[in-house]
């Protein structure tokens, strides 16, 4: 059996008339950039996050980076970011100017904490990028009071956190500001980028919405900063709002497999994540941990499963990020050779789980059988 390992084609075609009919609207609209359109669903995503406000952008870094600007954070300041993220996170740090400072993570569950935080807080220290990744909220109620001791601001990065909840709460409006992507393969994609950032900060919403728009401000002539073009598009607007029905439903779907995939895998000598009591994750990808990590990859592939790797290389051991100076970070770099991704989207069945599970034990079988001694 062919396992992909995304199907967005599955969850497309559950909302195949309303995207079609967003198309129709878009194009009859004559509006292209802003209007009614962006607007709804701006006021959409703001409802679903619980959050006074969100504003689009074109993509999840400019949410990440306009966020960063508009919180008055450039040369000199120093931003905490777990070194295990996507590249975008620490990037967004360096494009305004600032220093990205890599921190550790925990072991269990691969996401940073207080603690991490906490000794890594310097008097230049003005933010911290707390990151929800693979759709696991982090605990960003600790870390959001020792930033509050410190007077540092509270970024959440969710662009893999749609919909996910800490102790009951969406992730994104706990922090000063959460950052999403919209990039197709998320949990809610766009036919293309979009991102946006929500908050309930009215002034930081603004001086957001401005800095995307050439730094406009009471006139379309009127340049309050040397803003920037990044805006979402009324279509990309329009087809996120036909999806965003579905979002809860799919990201049920989503954590039902992760029950599949755990109670498969009891048995099977890789290491699993954590997911924390007080969280409910939306499971943007299914990490699982092997030391034989690259043979496996290579086995499943052989088999036709669909597997990834997020991420091989932490973002303080790139290349971009060579004058930081980082110190080693032993839970990151140990996890980078053995992180491995498996197949998952909210359609993917029983029966497409037990192969990947098959063929996972069947390859870990063969990678870790001992030649007999003649």
């Amino acid at each position: 059996m062919t396992v992909p390992f995304l199907d967005i084609q599955a969850m497309h075609s559950e909302v195949r008339v309303g995207l079609d009919a967003a198309w129709h609207e878009v194009t009859r609209s004559g509006t292209f950039v802003g209007g009614p359109l962006v607007d709804r669903f701006e006021e959409e995503w703001a409802r679903y996050c619980s959050a006074r406000f969100a504003v689009g952008v074109a993509n999840g870094t400019d949410a990440l980076g306009l966020t960063l600007e508009a919180l008055g954070i450039g040369p000199g300041d120093e931003v905490i970011v777990p070194a295990n993220t996507f590249i975008a996170t620490a990037a967004a740090v360096s494009r305004v100017g600032a220093t990205p400072v890599f921190v550790d993570v925990s072991p269990d569950t691969l996401l940073i904490t207080a603690d991490h935080v906490r000794a890594a807080i310097t008097p230049r220290t003005a933010a911290v990028m707390v990151v929800h990744l693979f759709g696991q909220p982090a605990d960003v109620t600790e870390i959001g009071a020792v930033a509050g001791s410190a007077g540092i601001a509270v970024i959440e990065d969710a662009a893999q956190a749609h919909g996910a909840r800490w102790q009951g709460q969406r992730v994104g409006a706990i922090g000063n500001a959460g950052c999403f992507s919209f990039y197709p393969g998320k949990n809610l994609g766009a036919l293309g980028d979009g991102g946006a950032v929500v908050t309930n900060d009215e002034d930081l919403a603004r001086r957001v919405r401005s800095l995307g728009n050439h730094g406009r401000g009471s006139s379309k002539y009127l340049h309050e900063a040397a803003g920037t073009n990044s805006r979402l598009d009324a279509l990309q607007a329009a087809l996120l709002s036909a999806k965003l029905g579905r979002l809860d439903a799919w990201n049920r779907g989503r954590r039902r497999a992760a029950e599949s995939y755990r109670a498969r895998l009891e048995d099977v000598p890789v290491r699993l994540l954590a997911v924390d009591p007080r969280a409910e994750s939306v499971h943007h990808l299914y990490v699982v941990r092997s030391p034989y990590r690259d043979q496996l990859l290579e086995a499943l592939n052989e088999a036709k499963v669909g597997c990834g790797i997020h991420y091989p290389v932490p973002c303080h051991l790139q290349e971009a990020f060579g004058d930081v100076g980082t110190a080693r970070l032993p839970v990151c770099e140990g996890a980078a050779g053995e992180l491995l991704s498996l197949p998952m989207w909210p359609q993917i069945t029983d029966q497409e789980i037990d192969e990947v599970t098959a063929q996972i034990r069947s390859a870990l079988d063969q990678i870790t059988e001992v030649p007999a001694v003649a």
